[in-house]
Order: structure tokens, then sequence, then C-alpha cells
């Protein structure tokens, strides 16, 4: 069974590499963003069907056991998996279970609200204490109730989740013990700051 690989990126596919190690040419699914000649380790999780073999890479063990943790929801599967990783980074998307953010979820292609919250139900108790910690280490659950509750004032003004998400996260992790009315300033100007 293999479970690193180090090499180099020979060619970029649609979702998938060709990783060179060895002088052989392994097919790698990922949801990393890799350049092409680059020099990479990934961890790998080997994916065995009856009728093939495939390898899944990540840069990390945490994104490896929560791809993982993903395929073990009844209609979550690796290439579903996969969409929601590509699409949501392992932080937010371990804070978006733990929190109970269907909407972040179902922004991943092919996962709908009723997937994204089965998601949920199905992980929220494997991951929550895991990642209470990403919002704030000291003020636990108070932090973790205002991002919601930011998130949701700065989509009423036309930003888009998956574009704040992590600021804001970034937000109330410094700001423990600000409500949503001191943090929706603090973000716009954040915002403008990334133009």
């Amino acid at each position: 069974m293999i479970g690193k690989l180090q090499g180099i990126v020979d060619y970029i596919g649609d979702g998938f590499v060709i990783l060179m190690t060895g002088g052989v040419g392994y097919k790698v699914h990922t949801p990393e963003y890799l350049t092409h000649k680059s020099t990479v380790e990934l961890w790998i999780e080997t994916v065995v069907r009856e009728d093939s073999i495939r390898l899944f890479g990540f840069s990390t063990l945490a994104a490896q056991n929560l791809f993982n943790m993903l395929t073990t929801v009844s209609g979550v599967g690796p290439k579903v998996a996969l969409a929601i990783m590509g699409t949501i980074n392992t932080d937010t998307l371990m804070a978006a279970i733990a929190t109970g953010d269907a909407k972040t979820i179902a922004t991943a292609p092919g996962v709908g609200k009723k997937m994204a919250e089965k998601i949920i139900v199905e992980l929220k108790n494997k991951i929550g204490g895991a990642s209470v910690t990403l919002f704030a280490p000291d003020a636990g659950t108070s932090a973790s109730s205002a991002l919601p509750d930011l998130l949701m004032a700065l989509e009423a003004l036309g930003y888009r989740r998956l574009d704040i998400i992590e600021m804001a996260q970034k937000l109330v992790n410094q700001n423990p013990s600000a409500d949503v009315s001191a943090l929706v300033p603090m973000a716009l100007k954040e915002i403008s700051k990334g133009k």
C-alpha cells in the first residue's frame, strides 16, 4: 500500500496529476493546486473498486483524514469528496461542518443543501471538537457563534461566501469578544484592502 509519494509534477490534468517518482509516473487525483515541474510530497489514499485502483493525494495528513471522513457519508464518493475539497479548503470545511454551516458546504459542485446537511449530521461529532480551535483558542463557543452572523451580514451586502469565509474566520478569531456590529466594519475594511 502506498502511503506517501514525493516526486515531480510531470503533467497536470483535470483533477489529477502525473507524479514522477523514481522513474515511474503515478496518476494521482488531488484537490491541491500544484504547478508543473514542482517537487511535491503527497499523502496517498488508495481506493480499490472492482474495476479500478485510484490514488488520491493530499498535501497534509489532516486533508487526507477529512477526505476519508467525507467518503464515509452515504452518497459521498471519492469524486464528490474531491470536488468539495477542491472548492473549500480543509480548515474552512472542518469549521463549516463543526458549526453546521450547510450553505458553505453546498457551494461545492455536485453538493446540494440536503447533501450538505447530511454531511454535517454524519460528521459533526467526529470533527466538532477538533475544529473549535479554528475560531478562537481562548473563546471557544462565543467566537464560533459570531461567525455565522458575520457571514450572513456580509452575504446580505452582496459578497460571496467562498470569497469571504477565510477572512471572516480570521477576524472572529482575532476579535473573540466582538459582536457582529463591530465585526462587519472590520470585515468591510479587510475586503477593501484586498481590492
